[in-house]
This record gives structure tokens, sequence and C-alpha cells, in this order.
């Protein structure tokens, strides 16, 4: 099964080899036809704290490495 690689904008680095991405995700309301922005946060594992707040990034899925991180750093967007 393929990894999911998302992307978003840094939004704390205040933890060690931690960051917090916010991915926001647009889509059409099917009834409405309007245009709806979603958003959702995610922590990544980010080994050598090289990444600070506003930098986009993109995050891919990887196997639990703490109780709430599940995403992994690939590279800077």
């Amino acid at each position: 099964m393929p990894k999911r690689i998302l992307q978003g904008v840094v939004t704390s680095d205040k933890n060690e080899q931690t960051i917090t991405v916010l991915v926001e995700r647009r889509f059409k309301h099917p009834l409405l036809q309007k245009t709806v922005r979603k958003s959702k946060k995610y922590r990544a594992h980010d080994a050598e704290n090289k990444f600070k707040v506003g930098d986009s990034v993109r995050i891919e899925e990887c196997a639990p490495i703490s109780k709430t991180k599940r995403w992994t750093v690939v590279l800077e967007a």
C-alpha cells in the first residue's frame, strides 16, 4: 500500500525533533457547490530540527514514532 504524502505549513517547532504541520484541503460542497476549506494539524518527526515556523513542507506517513507522531518530514516544498 502506498504511503500518503501531504503538503502543509509548519505552525510549531517548540518540541525537540517534532514539528506541527497544518494541512489544508479544499473541496466543493456536494449540495451548495461552494468551495469549502478544511484544515487539520499533524505532528511530524523532524530529526535535525531544521524546519521553522512558516516553512512549507511535505510529510509522509510512517510507522508510529510516539503516541502522537505517525508522520515524518520528507522535504521542503
